[in-house]
């Protein structure tokens, strides 16, 4: 940037003095012109008159230097421009890298000291805040379907919901144990879905697409054109889901910034969960969902399903590997949770 800087102002600087010479060339042919119209000889006039000429050949030289160092000196200016674009543009994303950085970091931060507090809970005594130690231990296999509650909300219009969903369906169909696993979707979901689909679905998956952050789940009201949502609190989520005698093994919220919520979901709620540690492309977010469910209904285990969605972010080339965070509550293990098996 210094080279370019000082380029441009030699270069400037030199039109400059070009100018000058050039001015000053003309006053002296003008001088020369104006001393031979006053002359009376012959020689004296030949003289001043030639002299004229070549003082305007000399100022005409200068001004086409003049002309040829001004047009590096805009040359240059140019370059200092896009350069300085160039940086600023540079500038802003290492800072805006850094901000997302510094938030992942905030979030397993966070997400570390809430385990070490759970942990530490768990060992000194159960409170009536944790569920009891039937939530805690899977639930023996029964001769009965995984069910899958696939809630999806964009009532903007913004997400892609319904690829999402027909990606996990597709996926499920397409696995080895694919008539063990019954799908509920409601797209546009509703609290009233939400709610309906705990109680009358009795879901062993709650799986939420759509809009979060790190207190709110946006849902969708009962309105056909294009809205703002339904902001539902985490803790009214929580509450939803233990409102059925038996509560969901997993929840996967499939949405932006909400694996701040997933602590206090296997703490209260269920045994597993899996959050986004930050805001996640839409594409992204299918793909690793689609993996994850295609997982689970080969008869892999929780943590393997993770992984594997996980790895398909990786192997597709896309940034959002390391945003699925997968939770569990103290005493269980997800990697030898195995929500599907074949049935006999």
């Amino acid at each position: 940037m210094e080279i370019r800087s000082k380029h441009r102002v030699d270069a400037e600087k030199k039109a400059g003095d070009l100018r000058n010479k050039e001015s000053k060339k003309r006053a002296e042919a003008d001088k020369a012109r104006q001393e031979a119209s006053k002359s009376k000889n012959d020689s004296t006039v030949r003289s001043k008159l030639s002299l004229a000429a070549q003082r305007d050949k000399e100022a005409a030289a200068a001004g086409k230097e003049a002309n040829r160092w001004q047009t590096k000196a805009s040359g240059y200016a140019k370059q200092e421009l896009e350069f300085q674009s160039r940086l600023r543009k540079a500038e802003v994303s290492e800072v805006n890298a850094a901000e997302r950085k510094r938030r992942r970091e905030e979030v397993t931060a966070a997400r570390r000291t809430a385990t070490e507090k759970a942990e530490a809970h768990a060992r000194l005594a159960r409170t009536e805040r944790i569920v009891g130690d039937a939530l805690r231990e899977i639930r023996a296999p029964k001769p009965e379907k995984l069910r899958v509650l696939l809630l999806g909300a964009a009532s903007e219009g913004d997400l892609r919901v319904g690829r999402e969903q027909k990606r996990i369906r597709t996926a499920v169909d397409s696995a080895l144990h694919r008539d063990s696993i019954e799908l509920d979707v409601r797209p546009a979901a509703t609290i009233a879905d939400l709610l309906d689909g705990i109680i009358r679905f009795r879901p062993h998956i709650v799986h939420f697409s759509g809009h979060s952050n790190e207190d709110l789940i946006v849902f969708e009201y009962e309105n056909d054109s294009p809205h703002k949502g339904h902001p539902v609190t985490a803790e009214a989520f929580l509450h939803a889901l233990v409102a059925a005698d038996e509560p969901p093994l997993l929840v996967l919220l499939n949405a932006c910034k909400s694996a701040a919520q997933i602590d206090q979901l296997v703490q209260e709620a269920v045994p597993f969960a899996v959050g986004m540690a930050d805001s996640i492309a839409d594409g992204d977010a299918i793909n690793y969902a689609a993996q994850f469910y295609a997982s689970i209904a080969n008869g892999q285990s929780v943590r393997s399903a993770h992984m594997a969605g996980q790895v398909a972010l990786e192997l597709a080339g896309l940034d959002g590997a390391e945003l699925p965070t997968l939770a569990f509550a103290p005493g269980v293990d997800p990697g030898e949770a195995i929500l599907v098996k074949a049935q006999l």
